[in-house]
């Protein structure tokens, strides 16, 4: 005959836990001795374990409540739709970790090899992680949603980083992320990103423009606007100077 707290340590769970099972009719509770404690026999350790053994896999007590009263055939059939689910949450669980694990692996998560060769190049360049960053996410949306054109974007990219004046606008703009919503320096920068766009490839620009959808568009001005605070004042410099836009420049009066 076994103590409750034997009872407990045979079947692996706490006293607390056996007085539980008998409030809710999971176990039956033995007669008193003449001292005034409980025990147990041995079929009551290979009951409890069997209790443990389902609400530990996630079954909820009142269908425990049934499973043991259930016969044979019908247990077994229980336990065995039991498995089929745990098996399907153990997948469902692996998969989630493949993709935490992919998360780790940095930029090839969402991206294709062309960028993040493209993002290779930034840093190589010095480029703060910051920016880099802010690009990582910008092409993530652009990869999710024109997936076919990322190769001719990247060759448009990597050209442009050909040009020592469009690295010096990438510096200017890597320097400015943090710079203060008013900060004055923001229309030097402004200007020097309008010399480029005089000076740059018309051409590129025109094909890399025609290919990004207007909403698109929307939502990559919106995450510069919104996570760089001198953004919008640098916005209203390249208005006053005759351009239009962030993601897709478009001129719109003389300089």
């Amino acid at each position: 005959m076994l103590t409750i707290g034997r009872l407990a340590s045979y079947a692996g769970v706490t006293v607390r836990a056996v007085r539980h099972y008998h409030a809710k009719g999971l176990l039956p509770e033995p007669e008193r001795d003449r001292s005034g404690y409980r025990r147990y026999k041995a079929d009551a350790v290979v009951e409890l374990i069997k209790i443990r053994t389902l609400a530990d896999a996630g079954v909820p007590l009142a269908r425990v409540r049934e499973l043991l009263a259930s016969d044979a055939a019908e247990f077994d059939a229980a336990v065995a739709d039991i498995d089929r689910r745990l098996r399907a949450e153990i997948r469902e669980r692996q998969l989630h970790r493949e993709r935490i694990a992919q998360l780790a692996a940095g930029d090839s998560l969402a991206l294709p090899p062309e960028a993040v060769a493209y993002l290779d190049r930034l840093r190589e360049l010095g480029l703060p992680e910051l920016l880099i960053g802010g690009e990582r996410d910008a092409w993530i949306l652009v990869a999710a949603q024109l997936p076919e054109h990322m190769s001719l974007f990247m060759k448009l990219k990597q050209q442009q980083l050909d040009d020592p004046a469009t690295v010096d606008i990438y510096r200017d703009l890597g320097e400015m992320i943090g710079w203060a919503a008013d900060d004055p320096r923001a229309t030097a920068v402004g200007d020097r990103l309008v010399a480029a766009l005089e000076a740059g490839d018309a051409q590129a620009r025109e094909t890399f423009d025609a290919e990004m959808p207007g909403e698109l568009v929307t939502l990559l001005d919106a995450v510069f606007l919104d996570s760089v605070p001198i953004a919008h004042r640098l916005i209203e410099r390249l208005e006053e100077r005759g351009w239009r836009g962030w993601t897709k420049f478009e001129r719109i009066g003389p300089a």
